[in-house]
């Protein structure tokens, strides 16, 4: 079910070169890393704003949970955007109107609510800035490169999750909220200055002759109606739910330990430390079938290590428990493998599609429900309960078979 050519090497280092050999990927590229880096700090700092003013590990949450549900939204019914608007002008402007949104967070006095509608509004732009971004890499690259790139984007989606909370964590240190609010809407126009001068002008796509929320319905049906590819579906979803819950109690928990906010950031890179290192592992060192094998092993992996917050460790093991949870992110490796298996090439695209809106809102709603349950018990105990809650959905549910 590949779309490759045979015998083509995506995954030789010559493949990155021959990306980054060309102007306009670099730009794309380096205007993609700002962004990203902007988003990451934005959430991070709008947090702590939020949970120094109010107290509440819900409220906290909830400014995670409002970075991914906005994926079910422009993610879906307004994705016909990136096939009516110029590439160029729709990178550009959503990263303008990111900047225009984030400085008006950076304003003093706003009430929360208005602040959470902002960061809702931004993280719209999100999946319609992925979808162009994605669309321009056949225009630009030859097709030996096209999938290399793709990687190189992935990988940089995790790794500014890293480095994004790191330096949020240290820009906090000498920076009120506010003040790195500010910064992050000036990484945003530098990044649309970028790509505006940077990128050539092109045409839109060809509109669809279906209307944006009819066809999303299509393919929701013809996706949803496979009882093979709601399972895995499902699974892609579920483990993530509630896998997030340290993460969406980060402020309340270094709160907690009695440490200064900058140590949010370091809280935050844990997992996506381990996440990282969970999938070049099993990329690298595992082969496919293996990957298949150990999907549910890894995904218990994923929550085991929460069970140990029932003890209240330090800050340190706290660190080394979330890292080690988020090795356990290899179970995606092989279940993306039996999505493959699964789903008819017809479908592919509009199965990836799903999927990711999928994933981002489920985590979404973890994110919420962790924060909840922040509400009602002190974070430790909460995490330690989303990771017992996991363990059973992974006991639960069944994969289809080959």
């Amino acid at each position: 079910m590949t779309t490759t050519t045979p015998g083509t090497d995506f995954g030789a280092p010559g493949r990155y070169r021959d990306a980054f050999a060309v102007r306009e990927f670099r730009v794309l590229f380096g205007a993609f890393v700002v962004s990203m880096l902007g988003s990451v700090v934005a959430a991070l700092a709008l947090t702590v704003l939020i949970y120094r003013r109010t107290g509440s590990p819900l409220l906290s949450a909830l400014t995670f949970t409002l970075s991914f549900l906005p994926f079910l939204f422009s993610g879906t019914l307004l994705s016909g955007f990136v096939d009516r608007i110029p590439r160029r002008r729709l990178l550009a402007g959503c990263d303008l109107a990111s900047a225009a949104l984030v400085g008006l967070m950076a304003l003093p006095g706003l009430p929360i609510p208005v602040l959470l509608a902002l960061l809702f509004c931004v993280n719209l732009f999100t999946p319609l800035s992925t979808g162009a971004r994605g669309a321009m890499l056949p225009e630009i690259l030859p097709p030996g490169a096209v999938v290399p790139a793709r990687s190189l984007f992935r990988m940089v989606a995790q790794t500014a999750q890293i480095c994004g909370y790191a330096a949020g964590g240290g820009l906090l240190v000498g920076l009120p909220p506010r003040g790195v609010l500010a910064v992050d809407a000036v990484a945003f126009a530098l990044s649309a200055t970028v790509l505006r001068l940077g990128l050539r002008p092109r045409p839109g796509g060809v509109a669809p002759a279906e209307s944006w929320s009819g066809d999303w319905m299509t393919g929701l049906r013809e996706v949803m109606g496979r009882p093979e590819l709601r399972r895995v579906l499902l699974f892609m979803g579920l483990v993530p739910f509630f896998a997030v819950a340290p993460e969406a109690l980060a402020a309340p928990s270094v709160a907690r330990l009695g440490l200064p906010a900058s140590a949010t950031g370091w809280w935050l890179t844990a997992i996506p430390v381990g996440t990282v290192i969970g999938e070049l592992a099993g990329v690298l060192l595992l082969p496919a079938a293996w990957r298949r094998r150990l999907i549910r092993p890894f995904a218990a992996w994923s929550f085991l290590p929460l069970l140990a917050f029932t003890a209240h460790p330090g800050f340190p093991l706290a660190l080394a428990l979330l890292v080690l949870a988020g090795t356990g992110a290899a179970a995606l490796l092989g279940a993306d493998q039996v999505l493959l298996e699964v789903t008819p090439e017809e479908l592919l695209g509009r199965v990836y599609t799903i999927s990711s809106a999928g994933l981002m809102g489920l985590q979404g709603l973890g994110f919420a429900a962790a924060g909840a349950l922040g509400e009602i018990m002190s974070p430790f105990p909460a995490i330690a309960l989303a990771g017992g809650a996991g363990l059973v959905v992974v006991a639960a549910l069944r994969l289809p078979k080959r």
